[in-house]
């Protein structure tokens, strides 16, 4: 009897799934290398005896996989995120049980960078307050005072990797100053892109107007934005998120909306998302999009058919892209 072929299981959140069932782009990838499954699992929790006996699993972000669920699976040789970041995933279990962890770190570099565009222009022109007086039949330009000339702001970056230097590049081109923090670059970066560098982050917060995060969530960022922090920003000045909802603080950022001190943010991430008040969710001057960030039609397919090479290239014992641990 013939061995039974590899089998790769694509873990989608049962919550909300964002695959669809048929698994058709990683199909067309992955072809007769190996069988290819769906399965829907809110975390490591509802995994199955089938499951466990996968070779290589591609995750979507939601469904956490922790330290027990690695300790079930019997010849995984890969766990692939499907997207940028891999908090989801216990990377210091998985290397203990010699298991790669792999992201796709470039699929939504764009569609990021736009996006962070999008909540910056929002937020220094005003764009939904205007909205919503047009709406209501007003006209009077309630907003003028908040109301900004863009080549008169300094825009700090925090994390110039792909996404960081996509955003700085288009910031650059609208007129913005910008500036940028991100201790693990070496020197001349800053000269090569024609921006400036800081070498503290309380330095960045304290002299710019905007603020756009694009770190990735670890033990060193998480709640890097807290209240000590948005202290130091300028009265009235713009924080915009589209890295990781736990890199900033939620009551704290909130709280600096309600009573002033910051002019708005624009959060595509939030700690512990969805918004769960409608005490949240009415917090003045607040931009919140459903970690949307990364979605485009485009980035979608590209982000899934790296992840199903990824998934192949582990079941046929090649050399893996983007190990992270």
């Amino acid at each position: 009897m013939p061995p039974s072929p590899p089998l790769i299981g694509i873990i989608d959140w049962a919550g909300a799934p964002l695959g669809d069932p048929d698994s058709s782009v990683e199909r067309s990838v992955i072809g007769d290398s190996a069988e290819v499954r769906r399965y829907l699992c809110e975390s490591d929790d509802d995994f199955t005896e089938e499951i466990r006996g996968a070779d290589a699993l591609i995750v979507w972000h939601n469904a956490p996989i922790r330290a027990a669920g690695i300790a079930r699976l019997e010849r995984c040789r890969a766990i692939i995120r499907n997207g940028v970041g891999f908090d989801s995933v216990d990377v210091a279990a998985a290397r203990a049980r010699d298991i790669a962890v792999c992201n796709v770190p470039d699929y939504g570099t764009e569609e990021v960078a736009d996006h962070s565009i999008a909540l910056i222009l929002a937020l220094c022109r005003q764009l939904f307050p205007l909205d919503a007086e047009a709406k209501s039949l007003g006209w009077t330009i309630r907003v003028e005072s908040k109301l900004r000339r863009l080549r008169q702001l300094t825009l700090g970056i925090v994390g110039l990797g792909c996404i960081g230097t996509a955003t700085a590049l288009r910031a650059k081109a609208l007129g913005f100053r910008v500036l940028f923090h991100d201790p693990y670059l070496p020197n001349g970066v800053d000269k090569a892109l024609g921006i400036t560098r800081v070498r503290t982050l309380a330095e960045l917060l304290e002299t710019c107007e905007v603020i756009s995060l694009h770190c990735p969530l670890t033990d060193e960022t998480r709640h890097l934005i807290a209240e000590d922090e948005l202290a130091l920003m300028r009265p009235g000045s713009f924080l915009v998120n589209t890295a990781r909802g736990g890199v900033v603080k939620k009551e704290a950022v909130l709280n600096a909306l309600r009573d002033g001190h910051l002019g708005g943010a624009g959060l595509d991430v939030v700690e512990d998302e969805p918004l769960r008040t409608k005490e949240e969710a009415d917090t003045p001057n607040l931009i919140v999009t459903c970690h949307a960030a990364f979605c485009s039609v485009e980035a979608k397919i590209e982000m899934r058919a790296t992840s199903a090479r990824i998934a192949r290239a582990a079941v046929l014992g090649e050399a893996l892209e983007n190990v992270v641990n």
